[in-house]
């Protein structure tokens, strides 16, 4: 990957493939770069930059965010509400509201730059190459159209094949996702269905044509948690079984935990850790990914207690000098109130935007030795 080089964990410089930096220096590099499942980046988002216009004024909900997925491998992309998850995934589909822009940046689907592209050279994309699951499928879906054929509207658009052969490849997605009775389902409309079932609909329109790449936005934040780990098999089994590419939203530690290999961590609209999604959650090296995994729950390592992080997160439209996490982190310092961090490259294909990152090794070894 072309751009310039991240900087390594010896204070040199480092080649562009692997983790890089992000954050509002400009600077750009990749996060989410070490899985093994492809050859090279089917997708790659270089130094994004997303901005919404406001009356409070312009809010810079992305900032600097870069990442790569290759093929057959999921990306998590993790962070509290606000932190850019979703506004990133809406940018690189190019779904982006009306008050919303990308100002600079690139988004490369196998090489091709999605950000200048008309909407009608996208329409050919969505669909074919990339698709994606929205966070409430009663409203995504719609309520007036049957489901069978909502799902058959994008074999019979983008593939060229006629109604008959659209229908019969609907009901063979309706199977796949594990739709029972898909016959008399198929004329049924959403408002009939479950939420499970209407997720499992969102992710037939998402396969029906065969795409490289799908976008998960939250998809199983309104489910209970018995239809939330079958959503989440279907898609790791069906990631495995087509090669399709995942990039996985979410603020649910271990649902990337279940889902992904690798897991990039988002913050006030950058990006501040990324690597293998195991060594990320067991071993963070930044605070903040430390402070979420302090206060998710852990059934293999029960705490007495969780301990939530203090504070609220940044205000976008003038967020604070130097590391947007320093009003929140007690590891800060003088130079973090300044410093922009960039994001390091540290052994393992892991990346940190800490200027302090030790400070978190010492935590959790001081934790881990307590009685």
């Amino acid at each position: 990957m072309t751009g310039p080089a991240a900087t390594g964990p010896d204070g040199t410089g480092m080649g562009s493939t692997g983790t890089g930096s992000t954050g509002s220096t400009g600077s750009t590099g990749t996060a989410g770069t070490a899985g093994t499942a492809g050859t090279g980046p089917m997708l790659e988002v270089r130094d994004l930059h997303v901005q919404i216009a406001s009356r409070r004024g312009l809010v810079r909900a992305v900032d600097g965010v870069s990442f790569e997925v290759v093929k057959g491998d999921a990306l998590g992309i993790v962070g509290e509400s606000g932190s850019g998850k979703s506004m990133t995934l809406r940018a690189i589909l190019g779904v982006l509201p009306p008050e919303a822009r990308v100002t600079s940046g690139q988004v490369l689907l196998d090489g091709q730059d999605l950000v200048p592209l008309r909407q009608t050279d996208l329409n050919r994309i969505r669909g074919p190459r990339m698709s994606m699951i929205f966070q409430e499928p009663m409203s995504a879906l719609n309520p007036v159209m049957r489901v069978g054929p909502q799902i058959a509207e994008g074999p019979l658009i983008h593939l060229g094949i006629g109604r008959a052969k659209a229908a019969e490849r609907a009901l063979d997605l309706m199977r796949r996702v594990g739709i029972p009775d898909p016959e008399r389902r198929y004329r049924a409309y959403p408002h009939e269905f479950s939420g499970g079932m209407r997720q499992r609909v969102m992710i037939a329109i998402a396969l029906a044509c065969e795409p490289e790449i799908i976008l998960c936005d939250e998809p199983t934040t309104a489910l209970d948690v018995t239809i939330q780990d079958q959503i989440l098999r279907l898609l790791a089994g069906l990631c495995r079984e087509t090669g399709v590419s995942l990039v996985f939203v979410t603020h649910d530690l271990p649902v990337v935990a279940q889902v992904c290999q690798q897991v990039a961590v988002m913050y006030g609209g950058q990006l501040v850790e990324s690597g293998p999604v195991h060594e990320v959650l067991h071993d963070p090296r930044h605070p903040y990914t430390l402070g979420l995994v302090r206060s998710a729950p852990d059934f293999d390592n029960v705490r007495e207690s969780l301990v939530p992080i203090p504070g609220s997160p940044p205000s976008l439209v003038s967020p604070p000098e130097g590391c947007r996490f320093h009003p929140r982190c007690k590891f800060a310092e003088e130079d973090c109130l300044v410093t922009v961090p960039p994001l390091k490259l540290l052994p393992g294909g892991r990346a940190t935007a800490c200027l302090h990152h030790e400070r978190c090794i010492e935590a959790l070894e001081a934790e881990r030795a307590a009685p």
